[in-house]
């Protein structure tokens, strides 16, 4: 939950927000109330209906700009009910949500959908590594000029704060902890895009004066992560599924595991917390767990739960992995006050019983 004596109501635009971290952002700030909140998706990873368990929300279609008014959506919130499940939870009918079907490499939705923001959440993306590895021109153009549009709308649009979702991957091989001063050396397409999009957040803020926060997020897993095909989640869907587990390679590499209402909390953070225009910052637990290790922790959880019968699988290894990855937090807990707070057993305990 997110801490409202330290929050004024905003305007908030989250790019890729039907998806994992978009939506569990978005349900926290309903939970708040007072905040007009404009979701740009393209429904190609996350849902209409998935973003309709955390909210009601209006949609209004991307060639009907321009777009409603923030501020006389809260004062009259007139919610259209969708065809999907209600929020499992008491949402606040002080909040506005409003969904614009659309690409985020559509330069003029993204100005028109920037109008009137406070801040912009930029987590829209060609996730991963393998995808990357597949379709390298799809990742660069996604990642790359995507970001540029949306940095370019809050430029124009004069968008005070500008929060860019990142990750370890521009860093590359390394010896870890990463932390933020490493030079960057990227092994897969997917690290070398999001380490441009920093670069070009670097640029606007020092030429533009856009306050841009880059946040390198670890590995994120948690309840809503249904589509995600990170460890964790692709795990659980598997064993529920009565599927081998399959780990790629012999299970030693390393990675940092986060918990999604610490990553919410720390965005939330970086879009609020004074003085911090143009940084970087490692979001993630400072705890380096194997793939093996984190089988080991899962397999006797998915027996609690009742899957009493889990398979292991070696796969080959996958192009552009790297083998050891967990960061050094000391920048985050200096400058925004934060630090994870939610163990790894909790974490898979809540995210299982949420499956």
């Amino acid at each position: 939950m997110l801490n409202a004596s330290l929050l004024t109501k905003k305007n908030w635009l989250i790019t890729g927000g039907c998806g994992f971290i978009g939506t569990s952002l978005i349900k926290d700030l309903i939970a708040e109330g007072g905040h007009f909140i404009r979701v740009v998706d393209n429904l190609s990873v996350g849902s209409r209906e998935d973003l309709a368990k955390v909210c009601q929300f209006t949609e209004t279609p991307s060639s009907s700009l321009p777009l409603c008014n923030p501020q006389s959506a809260i004062r009259n919130p007139q919610f259209k009910k969708t065809p999907h499940s209600s929020p499992s939870f008491n949402s606040s009918l002080s909040s506005h949500v409003e969904l614009v079907v659309g690409d985020i490499l559509d330069e003029t939705l993204a100005l028109e959908a920037a109008r009137d923001m406070d801040i912009i959440v930029h987590l829209a993306a060609n996730t991963g590594v393998g995808p990357s590895v597949e379709n390298p021109r799809l990742d660069c153009v996604t990642n790359i000029i995507g970001t540029l549009n949306y940095l370019e709308a809050a430029r124009h649009n004069k968008v005070k704060r500008f929060v860019f979702a990142s990750s370890g991957a521009p860093v590359g091989e390394c010896t870890p902890p990463i932390h933020e001063e490493l030079p960057a050396h990227p092994v897969s397409p997917y690290g070398a895009s999001k380490l441009a999009g920093e670069g070009y957040c670097s640029a606007y803020y020092r030429t533009f004066g856009v306050e841009t926060v880059a946040l390198r997020f670890g590995n994120v897993y948690g309840p809503l992560s249904g589509h995600k095909n990170s460890a964790v989640a692709k795990f659980i869907r598997q064993a529920m599924h009565g599927e081998t587990l399959e780990i790629y390679g012999d299970g030693k590499q390393t990675r940092d595991f986060i918990y999604i209402g610490d990553l919410v909390r720390a965005v939330w953070l970086a879009a609020t917390v004074e003085g911090i225009g143009g940084e970087v910052f490692q979001i993630a637990t400072n705890a380096e767990t194997t793939v093996g290790e984190l089988v080991e922790l899962l397999i006797p959880l998915l027996r609690q739960s009742g899957i009493e019968v889990v398979h292991v699988n070696h796969a080959p290894p996958r192009l552009g992995d790297v083998i050891r990855n967990f960061s050094d937090t000391a920048k985050a807990r200096k400058m925004l006050g934060w630090k994870a707070e939610t163990d790894l057993v909790a974490g898979l305990q809540k995210t299982i019983a949420l499956y």
